[in-house]
């Protein structure tokens, strides 16, 4: 299928240098935040002093290879094949770390701009998770390197990271960013810490601070798959809680973690009124799949029948106008447009993970239900409409 516009891909990955959340940091917080160590020819990260396992080698070199394991998330490995064999690694490119490479990288793949995520960053928050205030200074720290380094704007759009810990933190954070050009902010979805380590529902009226400064300096969210800590579930069932553990456990615990945390942020924002009482906030789904929509907004709307007087909207009404959704390349992409609007509807290609595609583009293949006008849509100018303006 040919195109007639060159693409905005919503998803798209660096990997950071293992400075990138302490080049800006005060040392005062080193203890508390975070800290490179090194050992002979090895190095750690540290966060809360503890050592840091989301990313096994922060380093990154050598690195995973583009899509080298999509047909294993694609559920296509031919028989006879063991899935672990099909990742390959190489050394660290260039358009990895570097804004001038990865432009030239884009514009070569097809693509107009790209909206990047963090690798290693994925999993802070959860790691400082009883620590509000030094999760405050380590993302505050992160998104000036992510300024210095990949920037807000261009072809390379940078997506600071925002945690909601400590409210008046994150007010004062969205207001630096948005006086500082970012285009939106990236929210761990996952229950909100509290000082004592519990969880909090992103309805909770002590956040609407955080909601009203993002609607006032027009941010939309992009929640991003990353460390939601949503393995306690999978401790439930007799897996360990953690996620060192969890990366080469039981396949059930994958089953019960799974795409749980989106299921449960987008139903907590729908539920506890963040859309009611924010109308024109605008979040995404980014790298959490599509499969979870269908049976959320299902169970809603049983439950919005069943107890009206909670729900002042049809909840599928409202996901129309508040969520845009970037599916799997794998998924019914033609189900979840039927579902939502295709107006809702993403395009990433996750590159250059390795479980995302070697060639963004191929996406494109996943659309041959759509229109023209309708892959347009998905392909550029919903990301646009999500951000509001030109890439």
């Amino acid at each position: 299928m040919e195109l007639d516009v060159r693409p905005v891909d919503a998803d798209q990955h660096y990997y950071e240098p293992v400075d990138a959340c302490t080049r800006h940091l005060d040392r005062s917080w080193a203890r508390r935040g975070v800290r490179v160590v090194s050992e002979g020819s090895r190095t750690h990260l540290l966060v809360a002093d503890r050592a840091y396992h989301f990313v096994p080698n922060p380093t990154f070199d050598p690195v995973i290879v583009p899509g080298c394991i999509d047909a294993m998330f694609r559920g296509q490995v031919p028989a006879g094949v063991d899935p672990r064999s099909l990742q390959q690694v190489e050394p660290l490119r260039a358009e990895y770390r570097d804004r001038t490479a990865r432009a030239g990288v884009a514009a070569a793949q097809g693509l107009d701009a790209i909206l990047m995520f963090p690798t290693l960053a994925c999993g802070i928050e959860q790691a400082l998770r009883h620590d509000p205030d030094a999760t405050a200074a380590v993302l505050h720290a992160f998104n000036r390197w992510l300024e210095e380094d990949w920037g807000f704007s261009g072809p390379t759009i940078g997506v600071p990271m925002l945690s909601l810990a400590d409210p008046v933190a994150a007010v004062a954070e969205v207001e630096d960013l948005a006086a500082r050009g970012a285009r939106a902010v990236h929210v761990r979805p996952a229950p909100v810490p509290g000082p004592d380590g519990t969880g909090r529902s992103f309805g909770d009226p002590a956040f609407d601070p955080v909601w009203a400064a993002l609607v006032a300096a027009d941010l939309p969210v992009a929640f991003h798959l990353g460390d939601s800590g949503y393995e306690f579930v999978a401790a439930r069932w007799g897996g360990r809680d953690g996620f060192e553990a969890y990366r080469a456990t039981d396949p059930l615990d994958r089953l019960l973690v799974s795409d749980r945390a989106i299921h449960d942020t987008v139903a907590s924002l729908i539920v506890h009124g963040v859309f009611t009482r924010f109308p024109t906030l605008r979040v995404a789904s980014v790298e959490n799949g599509s499969e979870w929509v269908a049976l959320l907004v299902k169970r809603l709307r049983k439950l919005a029948n069943q107890m009206p007087w909670a729900f002042p909207e049809d909840p599928l009404d409202v996901v129309r106008h508040n969520v845009w959704v970037a599916p799997y390349f794998e998924e019914d992409v033609r189900r979840l447009a039927d579902l939502i609007g295709v107006e809702r509807v993403l395009f990433g290609s996750d590159w250059p993970h390795g479980e995302g595609l070697a060639r963004p583009l191929d996406f494109v293949e996943e659309l041959r239900a759509f229109t023209p006008d309708e892959v347009r849509l998905v392909m550029r100018d919903n990301v646009l409409g999500f951000l509001r303006g030109a890439a």
